[in-house]
């Protein structure tokens, strides 16, 4: 590994530490694996990000994408007085306001009905939302997807078809937050009402009454993926 490139892997560590978010949470903005970003910085696999990863990693945390390994400009060459001065050519490249945050978008969908599997988790797009916005949903600095909600378990709350951003729980402990999340249940995605009863016991409900709610859970039996902060729909 050449020193440029574990260069990379320290910036990336440091961004991450500063920003208070976890290598898990970070993999699920890429939209890989939640081992993903650890295995970059720890075992340098992959050796570099590639184009796309960086580009999202430098918007997120608002730093260049040299720092995190892209190549310099290419430089060419102009006449000058001394013979030939050195200048850089500047590429196109799309460029977001700082206030901009993109979000990936999952090809997967969170039921709100019998449960769907979530096998292909990579990002069909990427959408723009302004940070300070995100912030006053309660996304703070935690990495955010946007997936789509399947069946109507949870109508009229939410709808089959409805697009929902998620805060994602990054896994340093079960987030004590009563409100709608996704769960993983049984390698299914679903999204459902959550509430923590004093008992330290969990309450799994569907706002449709007539699918069933799970009103005693034990917290080890669903993995809480992460909070719906926001819902949108087609009209």
């Amino acid at each position: 590994m050449s020193d440029m490139e574990q260069d990379v892997r320290h910036t990336l560590e440091r961004l991450i530490a500063a920003r208070g978010v976890s290598l898990a949470g970070v993999s699920q903005l890429l939209g890989k694996n939640p081992a993903y970003i650890q295995q970059f910085i720890k075992r340098g696999t992959p050796k570099r990000l590639d184009e796309r990863d960086r580009r999202i990693l430098a918007q997120f945390f608002g730093v260049s994408e040299t720092q995190l390994g892209a190549p310099d400009e290419p430089v060419a060459a102009l006449p000058g007085r001394a013979g030939r001065v050195p200048v850089r050519v500047s590429q196109p490249h799309r460029t977001l306001p700082a206030r901009m945050r993109l979000i990936p978008r999952l090809a997967v969908g969170a039921s709100a009905g019998p449960g769907a599997l979530a096998e292909d988790e990579m990002p069909v797009a990427e959408i723009a939302f302004d940070e300070a916005w995100l912030r006053r949903l309660g996304a703070g600095s935690d990495a955010v997807t946007m997936i789509r909600v399947e069946g109507d378990s949870m109508a009229p709350t939410l709808n089959d078809g409805d697009d929902i951003l998620v805060a994602m729980h990054g896994g340093t402990g079960t987030p004590r937050r009563d409100g709608i999340h996704v769960l993983r249940m049984d390698d299914a995605l679903i999204v459902k009402r959550l509430a923590f009863r004093p008992d330290g016991r969990l309450s799994v409900t569907s706002d449709n009454a007539l699918y069933p709610s799970f009103p005693d859970l034990a917290p080890d039996s669903v993995h809480i993926v992460g909070r719906v902060i926001w819902a949108g729909r087609r009209v």
